[in-house]
């Protein structure tokens, strides 16, 4: 089939190389303008650009796709280079751009998106991390002929996993998009082989997964040590949890919830005990007790580390308080 593709991160780049692998002619592969990475902040291709052009696909990098928009110029190449291609369909996965009517209109069978969740739970920005923080037990991809709204589409197909109890979301988009890339071949072969059979989604338990921001990094110790554990993990690789020590910021990459009442003369941030098994720190009263152990940690230009090796170049005791001013 002859496809273009839109996508960004490495979630889309799964998708693109699995419907190259598959033998869909990709006529052309939009993704996000070059951002400013690493310690020199110089201009970084996206891994769906570095894919693309390490197999000599055509890539465009337009900033807009309204015709409308801030940058009309760069929306209409795009459109020029699609109507020129005519694609079958456009597959759509993390691309980070509003896509408008004459998108979704241009290609003979429309746009298909990869959405990391059971639509319509968790549309929006950030459905992996959001399906973590809230502690659901599953969650998996839905294939969705997109129209105007917000992740409101018609379903083509739809496939739950569950969600491990120490999952992080670095671990569950790795098994998502490798669901995804799976799904939306399959989708195109359906395709290919008559209709794509849709259904709408339902009305009911409807959610929205709003924008992972930096500001949430925060870890507030007056809530409950499950809703804070579980906060660890959906912010796994980003934004990362922190908090601080005398003004100094500390990373949480991992923590276990700790069995042991919380002793009642204790205040949230206070730690209980800090040795080789972890650091103990009281938490807002909620299930379980309100500890919570942190057992690997980061300081500010330093590496991961067990809690064993963070503690030999960064005291804790028992008694201190973490601040959640960071």
């Amino acid at each position: 089939m002859r496809i273009a593709v839109a996508g960004t991160p490495d979630f889309a780049r799964v998708a693109l190389a699995a419907l190259h692998a598959a033998g869909h002619d990709v006529l052309l592969v939009l993704t996000q303008p070059d951002r400013p990475a690493g310690r020199g902040m110089k201009p970084h291709p996206s891994p769906v650009k570095q894919w693309a052009l390490a197999h000599s696909l055509p890539v465009l990098q337009p900033r807009s796709l309204r015709l409308d928009g801030k940058y009309p110029d760069e929306a209409a190449t795009a459109r020029a280079a699609l109507q020129a291609t005519t694609p079958d369909v456009l597959v759509v996965a993390a691309y980070g751009l509003i896509l408008p009517r004459w998108t979704l209109d241009l290609p003979r069978l429309g746009c298909l998106n990869i959405h990391a969740s059971l639509l319509p739970r968790w549309r929006g920005a950030a459905p992996i991390q959001r399906a973590i923080e809230a502690g659901d037990a599953q969650t998996g991809v839905t294939i969705m002929q997109m129209d105007e709204g917000l992740d409101t589409g018609d379903m083509a197909l739809r496939e739950a996993i569950v969600i491990g109890a120490r999952e992080t979301a670095a671990s569950l988009h790795d098994r998502l998009a490798e669901l995804g890339a799976r799904l939306i071949v399959q989708a195109l072969e359906q395709a290919a082989h008559g209709p794509l059979i849709v259904t709408p989604q339902p009305t009911e338990g409807v959610s929205y997964a709003r924008k992972i921001d930096k500001t949430e990094a925060r870890i507030d110790w007056s809530r409950p040590a499950l809703e804070i554990e579980r906060r660890i993990r959906a912010f796994d690789p980003f934004p990362g949890a922190a908090t601080a020590l005398s003004g100094e910021a500390i990373k949480v990459w991992d923590a276990q919830l700790d069995t042991t009442p919380r002793p009642p003369d204790t205040r949230p941030g206070q730690i209980l005990c800090a040795d080789e098994t972890g650091v103990a720190v009281a938490c807002g009263q909620g299930e379980p007790d309100g500890v919570l152990y942190l057992t690997e940690l980061q300081r500010a230009g330093g590496k991961r580390l067990p809690a064993r090796e963070f503690l030999r170049g960064f005291a804790l005791a028992a008694g201190q308080t973490l601040d959640g001013t960071i």
